[in-house]
């Protein structure tokens, strides 16, 4: 059997659909400390991944622009520049 090491990690979506769970869990006021700070513990790493996914596939987009002669070409996608 897998440990937790060894799983595959979740997807972005996944990992969001979590992170939403963990904050309304946190925002109702029933939680004990130690249950709180796990929580946010795993929230932030769950964020901290998130980010990274983003940033890999902000990396993967390429645009599509045509030249003044009307030539199509693939051009990087530069996030500072949108």
């Amino acid at each position: 059997m897998p440990t937790k090491t060894e799983k595959n990690p979740p997807t972005l979506e996944t990992a969001m659909q979590r992170v939403s769970e963990i904050v309304s869990s946190m925002e109702s006021g029933d939680m004990p400390l130690e249950k709180l700070i796990e929580s946010y513990e795993e929230g932030t790493a769950l964020v901290k991944m998130c980010q990274e996914k983003l940033d890999a596939a902000e990396k993967r987009i390429q645009i599509i622009a045509r030249n003044a002669r009307g030539e199509v070409s693939l051009e990087d996608f530069d996030a500072e520049a949108n």
